[in-house]
């Protein structure tokens, strides 16, 4: 199973508002960055299923 990043995007956003209603800048800052750790992992998984159905189309191609 690929990490979409979505447990990353998640936990950010519940230490971002955490941060912003305890007002600690420290943990509202790494929800941020846990977010955007989160939409990488997700853009990555998606070009690396990109990437595999090309392969497959290339496969059946040259099975003809």
């Amino acid at each position: 199973m690929t990490d979409k990043g979505t447990f990353d995007k998640a936990k950010g956003k519940a230490k971002e508002v955490v941060g912003d209603v305890t007002g600690d800048n420290k943990t509202k800052a790494e929800g941020i960055l846990d977010q955007a750790v989160g939409k990488v992992k997700e853009v990555a998984a998606d070009a690396k299923d990109k990437v595999d159905e090309v392969v497959i189309d290339a496969k059946d191609k040259f099975k003809k």
